[in-house]
């Protein structure tokens, strides 16, 4: 796993340097605690994680770097929990794709209720129906995120 975090934090700063951004060494470690994290975590256990090696971390630190990390595309804010997690099409992302500042996607969370697992999926035919509802509302939508609460696979099984 260390090869593979190591190379999605590499993808991320080539991405960054293509869009005229800097993945400074701050950024790359709050980027790496996220996605170390594998769940959603919210900004003061990012905090309290960062601190082990930045003494005087404080919580602007850490919610400036999240800031940069979500505008990015990197990373995705999930509402509900409060927290941050790694955008699951960044640690896969082509090392040759040229994006630009538009790496943005389609993306929908499910939520555990009972564990609070977090997956993110990214359909099309979710987000075309979103915005076909709000343009037959008159609305122009520019950017969506969608949260859905219910059990995951392991928990609807424990549950019998």
């Amino acid at each position: 796993m260390p090869d593979a975090l190591e190379a999605s934090l590499d993808r991320a700063a080539s991405l960054c340097a293509r869009r005229g951004a800097q993945l400074t060494e701050l950024r790359r470690q709050v980027l790496r605690l996220v996605l170390e994290s594998g769940q959603p975590v919210g900004a003061y256990a990012l905090l309290d994680r960062l601190k082990a090696s930045r003494a005087g971390a404080a919580p602007p630190t850490v919610y400036r770097a999240l800031d940069f990390l979500v505008e990015q595309g990197l990373i995705h804010k999930v509402e509900r929990l409060g927290a941050f997690i790694g955008c699951a099409e960044v640690e896969e992302h082509p090392d040759d794709c040229d994006c630009g500042a538009a790496h943005d996607h389609p993306h929908q969370f499910l939520i555990c209720a009972r564990c609070g697992g977090t997956m993110e999926i990214s359909d099309p035919g979710v987000a075309l129906a979103l915005h076909r509802a709000a343009a037959a509302a008159g609305f122009a939508l520019t950017r969506s995120t969608v949260e859905a609460e219910g059990l995951c696979a392991a928990c609807r099984d424990a549950a019998g």
